[in-house]
């Protein structure tokens, strides 16, 4: 390490050496991109799963909004007027016809029974 002195040029390409010199770069086996490709798509795999299940998610949200806006957007005739008030509705759905279900039960006791 006596080559420490000098430039600083000098003394980065004495670290680099004395670094390559104690870890010697492993030899790439013939398996090695292989290998390499097989993680790296392996990782991706998942994220493309990911990635397409969010995309199929997404795509059925919309088509689902679309449905329900169009079925919410075409007339339907029905038997509830929506123009009424409250009030109005209530009023109609007061009718003496329905006052016989709120009025209280008489019970008419025959004449003919002796008293006690």
């Amino acid at each position: 390490m006596n080559s420490m002195h000098g430039s600083d040029d000098q003394k980065l390409d004495a670290l680099f050496r004395a670094y390559h010199d104690a870890c010697a770069a492993p030899e790439a086996s013939a398996n090695f991109m292989p290998n390499l490709w097989a993680r790296i798509e392996s990782r991706q795999r998942f994220t493309f799963s990911f990635r397409h299940m969010a995309n199929i998610l997404t795509t059925a949200a919309v088509a689902l909004s679309l449905v329900l806006g169009i079925y919410m957007a075409i007339p339907r005739s029905s038997s509830i007027d929506y123009s009424q008030t409250y009030v109005e509705a209530l009023a109609e759905a007061n009718t003496s016809d329905s006052m016989d279900l709120v009025n209280p039960a008489t019970l008419d006791l025959p004449a003919d029974r002796p008293s006690r």
